[in-house]
């Protein structure tokens, strides 16, 4: 089992910045992927950010590209995603998720991760 703890969640105006932060602890290994998913009140659920832990590439949603940054902390098994230039579009619960067996193809589908946070709120104002 992996838990994952998610902080950083917030309230700020349009062209603000957040830093979420994601920390998994349990049973993990050095090959996991760590991903963002925001879920916007009467939407589905949508792919943000995604890290391959042990190679360090990265993978974002076009809506975020340029505005966003996901990386690892220096704490262990814990990671950050930055979001500059935030917009009410933004707005959403914010899903931390992982995973230790899935496929680089995968790494943008929700389904393909089996452990999740408990989501926190991100709310930009216009």
């Amino acid at each position: 089992q992996v838990q994952l703890v998610e902080s950083g969640g917030g309230q700020v105006q349009a062209g603000g910045s957040l830093r979420l932060s994601c920390t998994a602890s349990g049973r993990t290994s050095s090959r996991f992927f760590m991903a963002w998913f925001r879920q916007a009140p009467g939407k589905n659920r949508e792919f943000v950010a995604a890290l391959n832990w042990s190679g360090g590439s990265t993978r974002y949603a076009e809506s975020v590209k340029g505005r966003f940054t996901l990386s690892k902390g220096n704490e262990r098994n814990t990671a950050y995603l930055q979001m500059n230039s935030l917009q009410p579009e933004d707005t959403g619960v914010y899903y931390c998720a992982a995973d230790q067996t899935i496929i680089t193809s995968s790494m943008a589908t929700a389904h393909a991760y089996d452990y999740w946070g408990q989501g926190t709120q991100v709310t930009v104002s216009s």
